[in-house]
């Protein structure tokens, strides 16, 4: 009898243990019992800041790509510096990032409906789900059910968040440890369609020779847009990514960097790239293609290594951990 028993739970147990893990997996609509509106509050707020505010939706998109590069989608990246965080937006790599404050706006809102419930790393990550519509882009159907970081990492962001003058080798091999492949990582590139590129990020294809790749007469535009190989970094020198359809998320960037018209070195890089050429061709004659792959990588990015279940805390306060 004792055996037949033993033999039970030891059957049971790949059960038991499947769903105990399942409890703490990102999930859809984990909120539907605990804050049902979470989600529809979090889209209004997103749409109410874009008709205020219309930068602030590439913004969203701009802190999914920061904060779950490094390490996971935990909203480290939203720490302020205190008490022992230094905080990641003081990288040079953070250069440019803004509107962290509302945020903390969409944040108010949640947490006026449901305290302490909804984590900012969901905020994060739904924000820029709801931004990427507004800007024109597919509807990207994300799960939740992420938890906050109790801590920053400041000293890992050079580390691995691209720089502009990375090779295409090295960011392919930073996406392809998030399980991301090339063509994943030529679709998320595709969010150089919208916002913009300050001047520090481009002199170096512009000063004292311009980068041959260059077309000859968007060199020349560039230049007006940056017109000394010493900008101010706190000026507001910059040049869009698109010229075309600078705030819309479409394939204008594939059509443009194939004609040599892409403002970093990357975008160059990926165009010609044998590992990259093809999706870059695919995706310039083909918008549905495009927003397809760009929704199937930044779901992705948006679930490398969420912390869940016990893990982590939910901030009061997206700036700091709920100690400090």
């Amino acid at each position: 009898m004792a055996r037949n028993r033993y033999r039970l739970i030891f059957l049971l147990l790949p059960l038991f243990l499947q769903f105990y893990s399942g409890k703490c997996d990102l999930q859809f609509n984990y909120y539907k019992e605990s804050c049902p509106k979470a989600e529809e509050i979090i889209k209004q707020e997103v749409e109410k800041l874009y008709y205020k505010h219309g930068n602030t939706a590439v913004s969203w998109v701009r802190n999914l790509f920061h904060d779950c590069i490094v390490k996971s989608c935990d909203a480290s990246v939203l720490l302020e510096t205190k008490k022992g965080i230094e905080s990641e937006q003081t990288s040079v790599r953070s250069f440019g990032m803004r509107n962290f404050k509302y945020v903390g706006t969409i944040k108010e809102a949640v947490e006026k409906e449901c305290p302490s419930t909804v984590s900012c790393a969901d905020i994060v990550s739904l924000s820029a789900r709801d931004g990427i519509v507004m800007l024109g882009g597919p509807r990207v159907e994300m799960k939740t059910g992420r938890r906050d970081s109790l801590e920053s990492y400041f000293s890992d962001v050079e580390k691995v968040i691209p720089n502009h003058n990375d090779s295409i080798s090295s960011v392919l091999s930073m996406f392809q440890s998030l399980a991301i492949d090339a063509q994943g990582t030529a679709a998320l590139l595709g969010a150089h369609s919208v916002g913009r590129v300050h001047c520090t990020n481009l002199i170096d294809r512009l000063y004292p020779t311009v980068d041959p790749t260059l077309d000859a007469d968007y060199a020349v535009y560039l230049k007006g847009r940056c017109p000394t190989p010493n900008p101010d970094p706190k000026q507001v020198e910059y040049a869009r990514n698109d010229r075309e359809t600078p705030m819309i998320l479409d394939n204008m960037y594939y059509k443009n960097i194939l004609n040599h018209k892409g403002l970093l070195g990357i975008d160059e890089q990926l165009a010609s790239d044998p590992r990259t050429s093809p999706f870059v061709q695919k995706m310039a004659d083909d918008n549905d293609y495009f927003q397809e792959q760009f929704s199937r990588a930044i779901v992705l990015l948006s679930e490398n290594s969420p912390l869940t279940g016990e893990q982590g805390e939910i901030r009061n306060d997206c700036r700091y951990v709920n100690t400090n």
